[in-house]
């Protein structure tokens, strides 16, 4: 063979085997295709200077709780058996799902880091005891869920910035003097089921707050108490143990347009009580023991829905809702429920409903005893 033939042989030879050489394809991790396209999303090892391209560190991913759901600042634990408030929530959250679980406790660093917080639901848990600074962080909260637990008092230092309270069936027998001081942006307080009586809420209770709306059904009160927010426009007592509603009742609460008393024990309405109320556009007295239609009715002007049902009224006069001068309502009824009254609607004079908007706003129905 010529001499430039072997030499020829030995090049290509020497060609075809530097690969060979190098080390096999290793891949780093999940990340390394994504961030290695330039290269191929392989890494070719360099047996002299280590890897051919600059290690990258890994993305830094948002944290969210295990086992939990984040999405959109909204961070889900419902229903997870949760013992306590979970580590690692993100700082940007604005609603905290928490119902549902086992919490027995709040401590003082449980929402750390929660500023932007808008609503937290801790419904159905089993919580007793609060640390007076666990809501400290919580300055922008608006919306808190505390319902379901097992709380013997309201939690100390809510959060001025708080506007709804939902505390239902719980074991509070008490509202102290100031509980709710500093919560002048609060408007809607929702406390039924608890074992409270007339005597629990302290004078000044709820001193500075400019509430609309108030429910307290379900508990032992045998009275209106005479010291709520003189601003509200719904107040629900329903379920309670009220026997009578005496003239100045009601006195306080003239800006009334919803005024719930049904499945009480009520068995009189003091003449004059409800002329304290002239805004009032719903009346709920269904589920008592009046013996006849309150007096006062036909001169509230807005008033448009009554509810009698279930009472022992046994007769209804021609002017019990409507007054007897032409234009002195300003708006006519549009329900007024009497069924399950011993009343005979066939005795009851057409006159009686003549400001009425529509006869099948008008319910009698069968009475059983």
């Amino acid at each position: 063979m010529p001499p430039h033939s072997s030499l020829f042989l030995l090049l290509c030879v020497a060609h075809l085997t530097a690969p060979l050489l190098a080390l096999p394809f290793e891949q780093r991790g999940f990340w390394d295709f994504a961030l290695d396209g330039d290269v191929g999303g392989m890494m070719i090892r360099d047996e002299e200077e280590g890897s051919a391209v600059e290690e990258l560190p890994s993305p830094n991913l948002p944290s969210c709780p295990f086992a939990c759901q984040c999405q959109l600042r909204v961070v889900q634990c419902s229903d997870l058996g949760l013992t306590a408030v979970p580590k690692n929530i993100p700082s940007d959250t604005k609603l905290l799902d928490l119902q549902g679980n086992k919490i027995t406790e709040l401590r003082e660093n449980d929402f750390k880091g929660l500023s932007n917080l808008y609503a937290l639901s801790l419904v159905n848990n089993k919580i007793s005891k609060v640390h007076p600074r666990a809501f400290i962080p919580l300055s922008r909260m608006q919306k808190l869920y505390f319902s379901h637990n097992q709380l013997t008092e309201v939690p100390k230092n809510l959060p001025p910035s708080l506007v709804e309270l939902r505390i239902h069936d719980n074991r509070i027998k008490k509202v102290a003097t100031g509980t709710f001081s500093g919560l002048g942006s609060m408007n809607c307080i929702e406390m039924g089921r608890n074992p409270i009586q007339n005597s629990g809420f302290e004078p000044g209770a709820f001193k500075g707050l400019k509430l609309n709306y108030l429910r307290i059904s379900e508990a032992k009160l045998t009275g209106v108490p005479k010291d709520f927010p003189d601003s509200l426009h719904e107040l629900h007592l329903d379920h309670n143990q009220i026997q009578a509603i005496e003239l100045e009742d009601l006195s306080r609460y003239k800006h009334l347009y919803r005024l719930g008393l049904g499945y009480n024990h009520i068995r009189m309405i003091e003449n004059g009580s409800l002329a304290y109320v002239p805004n009032l556009r719903e009346l709920h007295l269904d589920n008592n023991r009046l013996s006849s239609v309150p007096q006062g009715l036909s001169n509230m002007k807005y008033l448009q829905v009554v509810y009698l049902h279930s009472n022992s009224i046994s007769q209804v006069g021609t002017n019990d809702f409507c007054p007897q001068g032409f234009g002195m309502k300003k708006t006519f009824y549009n329900g007024i429920s009497l069924y399950s009254n011993p009343v005979n609607y066939w005795e009851v004079q057409p006159a009686t409903f003549r400001c009425v908007g529509d006869r099948l706003a008008i319910q009698f129905g069968n009475y059983r005893k």
